[in-house]
């Protein structure tokens, strides 16, 4: 199997298949190399999930190539199969699925990154923490195990022990989608009045999982599958009896069992609690929102607490009062020991049983503090008439109500929520979110709101400002309203004191995606101070302590965007045009679209195409260096660039320092096939190419003062552009990269006038989307290591820049 050696990916996989698995099928997907087998009741199964190497690679980093790829595109909420492996040229590992099905359960891991980029954080973050389970790994050599390996494949990779599929708490959300398809329409009910009654299908299918021969055995759910009917909607009559709801089945129960009969049921018992706790996965994303049921991991709930006791005083349960208003199933008062002080309300009547039943079972909450309650709907207080009959019953409990009536006591009152981070949008079908925009909290204080009444946790955070006044405010959220310009006209009317608080990655909270920080901020509202900036510790995901950082409110502030308005408004100069430049908003999360290219780019709304000429060319630079110079990352997500002061226009070195840094960056996407490449900084002799010249010299000429003074910005001469030392490494690296790859001048797809990008793409190729591959992908080992050294400088360079940045104001330290 020596010739094994030799070939590529795809023909290795076809001689793996061939010499092991040829009585397997074998399915396309974005997992290299899965194996299924047909089963004679349940169809098509899964056996194997692999990743497949050329030549001879490290087994273990395969692996974790393999699991963020299953994360990424949410495989293991499928059919999952008995065992996952990775294989090359020279040997196959096995390992069982369930040795790694819980890394999908953290919320700590971003599973957005590239599952190929075995550099990044992420990936090695998962290769250490998962190092010992990857040891457990059977590794079969082809040539020294080969009998064994035929062996193990045969008395493990085998229906024959398999009736029904098993569901877990990886699968159970899936399970559920087909189980609404299939069984949902077949039950007597009117999903529509049942609604808005608090009931859903999801209820129903809770039921089913968790029963045996067709008899709900958990008593905590909000319906009970009897045999051949749901009993749901249980109620105390006048007479203090239980009466409940029947409903039974409109096809004899046919779809039901057919259904039923190819899963196991029940799960096994460790999953129990968590399904149940998890409802809110299986209720519709936009409900969801609406209601807010997000949930809040752990770490963050003890976090808060922490800080409250901070903020507060150590003793601050006992003196003061505490609400949760979007209190979904109750998971961010699990630390709260002071029962008559603890409030929750939530919108869904289901959540409000659930924890009514957690309560029956030692949760530290009175059933009478807990109730069903529309916080951007309902009235707080009940309405009486003259003779003082109550006209309008509040479903606040009446001790609540005397404690938002009594300003003392409304002062020992604190908020304490994770509000719905829903904006107004559209959804999949292109109608308005249910519910998202239009409450009468909305329409009471949409003037007071400006545009950021399109938030649900704003309108949340204005009504408990005007109508809980003097209250604490302790709140899980987004930090728009602390810095976004939609949030101008509620920071005027929201003032309060800030006590403490921290943010933490957003990705580390269920349902909600995004490199961005959440903070949790604890406000004294009694106090009116003007919101300009807060200062908060910041953690990583795994709790640990990265520094303090300052969130700006940017009041009467200039942005970067106003200052590019000033050298980008050319009229009439419609000569010379040597590049175009995208521009986006002025914060960090859309800098992925500041890019260079030869043509006019179209991304989308709010998108600016400008012309690049040699007028404004040392200002494009600045702006695109500052811009990227600084990793975007979840810390500093929402920062905002702003308009710099004059001193960088006396600093040359500064400039010259741009320049370099967008020669090389990554979102330099000249391309030589799509116009005329005016960017390359080198001459032909430099270089060593004789055969012709390039198109233009352009670049070259600008940085040696060759260019005509009449297109100069500030000098009346152009001078030759002096670059730094730091600058100058990485001209030297640009150049070794650009003359290695004019060596291959013989090769297809060579072009003589290449950009960086051009050099990129022809090394590295492009995936069956046409999007380019990673440098890993790359087949010269010499490509890699000068795109490695012109990297190392790029950084180094990068570093240089960065104080410069803060020094002329374009952000704020």
């Amino acid at each position: 199997m020596q010739e094994w050696l030799k070939v590529d990916e795809e023909t290795l996989k076809n001689k793996v298949r061939e010499a092991y698995f040829s009585k397997f099928s074998i399915v396309g997907s974005k997992i290299d190399f899965i194996i299924t087998q047909k089963h004679k009741d349940l169809g098509e199964i899964n056996l194997f999930w692999a990743e497949a190497k050329q030549g001879i690679s490290d087994i273990k980093k395969s692996f974790i190539q393999l699991i963020l790829t299953i994360g990424k595109h949410k495989f293991h909420a499928e059919q999952t199969p008995a065992l996952i492996g990775a294989f090359d040229a020279e040997k196959i590992a096995f390992l069982s699925f369930s040795k790694i099905q819980e890394v999908f359960y953290k919320n700590d891991i971003d599973w957005s990154v590239t599952p190929s980029d075995h550099t990044s954080e992420q990936f090695l973050k998962l290769l250490k923490e998962l190092d010992e389970i990857l040891n457990e790994a059977l590794i079969f050599y082809y040539e020294k195990n080969d009998e064994e390996l035929k062996n193990f494949i045969k008395e493990n990779l085998t229906n024959e022990n398999i009736s029904k599929f098993k569901i877990d708490k990886n699968n159970f959300v899936s399970i559920y989608h087909k189980w609404s398809k299939s069984v949902k329409e077949s039950i007597s009910i009117d999903w529509d009045l049942a609604k808005k009654n608090g009931i859903i299908d999801a209820d129903f299918y809770l039921a089913d999982l968790l029963s045996n021969e067709n008899q709900t055995i958990v008593e905590k759910l909000f319906a009970i599958l009897n045999k051949d009917h749901y009993e749901f909607n249980a109620k105390k009559t006048d007479l203090g009896s239980i009466a409940t709801e029947k409903t039974g089945f409109k096809d004899n129960q046919k779809a039901h069992k057919d259904f039923w009969a190819i899963y196991e049921r029940p799960p096994l018992e460790e999953f129990w609690d968590y399904m149940i706790e998890r409802r809110d996965l299986l209720v519709d994303q936009d409900i969801r929102e609406r209601k807010g049921a997000f949930f809040t991991p752990r770490i963050w709930v003890d976090k808060a607490c922490e800080y409250l006791s901070k903020a507060l005083g150590k003793d601050y349960e006992e003196k003061y009062y505490i609400w949760d208003c979007a209190g979904g199933t109750g998971n961010l008062l699990a630390n709260f020991t002071n029962a008559k002080n603890i409030f929750c309300s939530t919108i869904d009547k289901a959540d409000v049983d659930v924890i009514h039943e957690r309560i029956k079972n030692g949760a530290n909450l009175f059933e009478n503090h807990v109730f069903q309650f529309d916080f951007l709907n309902d009235e707080f207080f009940d309405k009486v008439d003259d003779k003082g009959n109550v006209i309008y019953k509040s479903k606040l409990p009446s001790n609540l109500q005397e404690i938002l009536k009594d300003e003392n006591k409304r002062k020992k009152l604190i908020i304490f929520i994770n509000p719905p981070y829903a904006e107004v949008g559209l959804s999949n079908n292109g109608t308005n979110k249910i519910g998202v925009q239009y409450s009468r909290i909305y329409d009471k204080y949409k003037d007071i709101l400006g545009k950021s009444s399109r938030e649900l946790f704003a309108q949340f955070f204005i009504r408990i400002y005007c109508e809980i006044d003097g209250a604490i405010l302790a709140c899980f959220s987004k930090l728009k309203y602390i810095n976004s310009t939609n949030f101008i006209k509620f920071r005027e009317t929201f003032k309060a004191k800030f006590l403490k608080g921290f943010a933490s990655p957003a990705y580390t909270f269920d349902n909600v995606k995004g490199n961005f920080p959440i903070g949790f901020l604890i406000w004294d509202m009694s106090q009116k101070d003007e919101l300009k900036k807060v200062r908060l510790d910041i953690f990583n995901e795994n709790g640990n302590f990265l520094g303090k950082k300052f969130f700006f409110s940017y009041k009467n502030t200039l942005f970067i965007n106003e200052w590019l308005n000033v050298f980008c408004k050319v009229k009439n100069y419609n000569k010379n045009i040597i590049a175009f430049f995208n521009a986006k908003a002025n914060d960090f999360q859309h800098n992925n679209r500041i890019c260079l290219g030869s043509s006019e780019m179209v991304f989308g709304n709010g998108d600016v195409n400008l012309q690049v000429f040699s007028i404004n060319l040392i200002n494009i630079a600045i702006y695109f260096s500052v811009r990227h110079a600084i990793p975007a990352t979840w810390i500093n997500d929402r920062d905002q660039f702003l308009y710099p002061n004059k001193a960088y226009q006396n600093d040359k070195e500064f400039q010259s320092d741009c320049l370099a840094f967008m020669l090389f960056y990554g979102q330099n996407r000249i391309s030589a096939k799509e116009g005329v490449n005016h960017f390359i900084p080198f001459s032909e002799k430099e270089l060593g190419i004789t055969q012709e010249a390039f198109k233009s010299d352009f670049m070259y000429k600008f940085i040696n003062g060759k260019i005509k003074n009449e297109d100069v910005l500030f000098d009346d001469t152009l001078d030759k552009v002096e670059f730094s030392n730091e600058a100058k490494e990485l001209l030297k690296a640009g150049k070794e990269l650009f003359k290695y790859y004019h060596t291959h001048k013989e090769k297809a797809g060579y072009l003589v006038n290449a950009s960086l990008y051009d050099i990129k793409e022809f090394f590295q190729g492009r995936d069956e989307k046409g999007k380019m591959n990673m440098p890993s992908k790359a087949k010269d080992e010499h490509y890699k290591i000068l795109l490695s050294d012109l990297n190392l400088a790029l950084d180094v360079l990068a570093k240089k820049i960065e104080p410069k940045i803060y020094e002329y104001g374009f952000l704020r330290d």
